[in-house]
């Protein structure tokens, strides 16, 4: 009888446990088809356009990490952060607590900070594809390790991924602190503070409290605000002036950006000022976006409950992207993710591959040289030779409406109280242990 109280016990709470319940497949045809997706892609990438190619290569770029230099150097000099352009005449958007947080990469020698941040970021989306790995309840081995990095490399070609490497951007940073945090127990004390720091450097990542609420996990809401709002107060006790500069006058003024219909601008924002052809009324945006968010959401709840929490985080950071104002194309890392679900998905039915491709081929860094030798990377700056232009400049505002409705037929064939019982690594990571609907524990 006292076994029976503990099992039942055990059930009903997390449980501390080494290893996970499932081990990748150690299968050649498996292993042979992601190697020859990262051979292509990485060919690709680097004969598209010459990685050394000015304004343009891979290599050539740093520019908004020059940004986040400066206004790390203004901040140490005592200079203002938003009343005065930084380097290259370019204004400083970020928060003050981002200007605090990256200070330390004045330490970075010149010259060659561009290439060790570069070098950090490929690590850290190894690292990225390892954890959605882990989220899906597989156990970290030589074999998820080798499929990690390789599709590590692939995940350069992704347009929005490539241009974060491009622009010395910070990302990959924000994403690896909300998927480590969406991540954690329940019952962790921590679970918040990663999208809190995130949200504290880039406000974007404040999404992640609505979906925090969403779910009905207070604590980490809580714990989440809270944390938003230290990075705040932190940052008006050391840089009082530019806090009240930003939080009254440079936070509502989204010009300092760039022109809300820019093509990179790929958010439901942009999407609307391209199609009507003028500024957006802001009744219509704020209607249309609340309309998603409760849709986005009412599937992001079936999918967490059905046990695929990858599936449900993903969801939510590629809304958060579609309902900010604006969203650079480079916010779209959150189809890293994605493929890593894709690529789960595969193992068990190998039709799957056909939405990695379409993935690669709708967010591929393509490239288009125009007859006076000017090149843009990423299908939605193409011009509209075979495909609509209407389409093509909203192309990844488009593609969420796809992946919303793919998730949604996924959500509605889970069954609806299947949330699964968590089993909690060392360091806080919770894993399913319920396999989902269309994938088999495999060994």
């Amino acid at each position: 009888m006292h076994g029976d109280t503990r099992d039942r016990l055990a059930s009903d709470s997390d449980v501390t446990e080494t290893q996970s319940d499932r081990r990748f497949p150690a299968r050649w045809p498996t292993l042979g088809v992601i190697a020859l997706i990262t051979t292509t892609t990485t060919v690709l990438l680097f004969t598209t356009v010459n990685p050394w190619m000015p304004y343009t290569g891979l290599f050539m770029g740093g520019i908004d990490l020059d940004v986040y230099r400066d206004g790390a150097r203004h901040v140490m000099a005592g200079l203002p952060l938003y009343t005065e352009p930084v380097i290259h005449g370019l204004l400083y958007t970020y928060t003050p607590f981002s200007a605090l947080i990256f200070t330390p990469f004045e330490l970075l020698p010149d010259d060659v900070d561009k290439y060790i941040w570069m070098g950090l970021n490929a690590f850290l989306l190894a690292l990225i594809v390892a954890l959605c790995w882990r989220i899906l309840g597989y156990r970290i081995n030589s074999h998820l390790v080798a499929v990690s990095a390789l599709l590590a490399v692939a995940c350069v070609f992704f347009e929005p991924v490539r241009t974060t490497f491009y622009f010395g951007q910070i990302n990959l940073v924000l994403m690896a602190l909300v998927l480590w945090d969406t991540s954690r127990g329940e019952q962790s004390r921590l679970k918040g503070v990663g999208v809190g720091i995130a949200a504290g450097i880039k406000l974007t990542p404040a999404y992640f409290v609505l979906y925090y609420l969403a779910l009905r996990q207070w604590r980490a809401a809580t714990v989440a605000t809270v944390t938003i709002a230290v990075t705040i107060g932190v940052s008006w006790a050391v840089l009082p002036r530019d806090s009240w500069q930003y939080w009254t006058e440079t936070f509502f003024d989204s010009t300092r950006i760039a022109d809300e219909g820019h093509a990179a601008n790929q958010s439901l924002r942009g999407a609307l000022v391209r199609i009507i052809g003028e500024p957006a009324p802001t009744w219509l945006w704020l209607l249309l976006a609340a309309l998603v968010i409760a849709v986005s959401m009412w599937v992001v709840i079936r999918l967490h409950r059905g046990g695929e929490p990858l599936l449900a985080v993903t969801v939510t950071g590629l809304t958060a992207a579609v309902v900010s104002p604006f969203s650079w194309s480079h916010h779209w890392v959150w189809f890293v993710p994605l493929l890593v679900y894709l690529a789960h998905r595969t193992l068990t039915n190998a039709w799957w591959w056909l939405g990695v491709l379409a993935l690669f081929g709708m967010a591929g860094s393509w490239s288009y040289w125009f007859p006076d030798d000017r090149v843009v990377v990423g299908l939605y700056l193409f011009p509209s030779t075979w495909i609509p232009w209407s389409v093509l400049v909203n192309l990844y505002v488009l593609a969420y409406a796809a992946i919303l409705a793919g998730a949604a037929v996924i959500a509605l064939q889970l069954p609806r109280d299947r949330a699964p019982r968590r089993h909690t690594l060392p360091g806080g990571t919770s894993l399913p242990t319920t396999v989902s609907a269309n994938a088999e524990t495999m060994s």
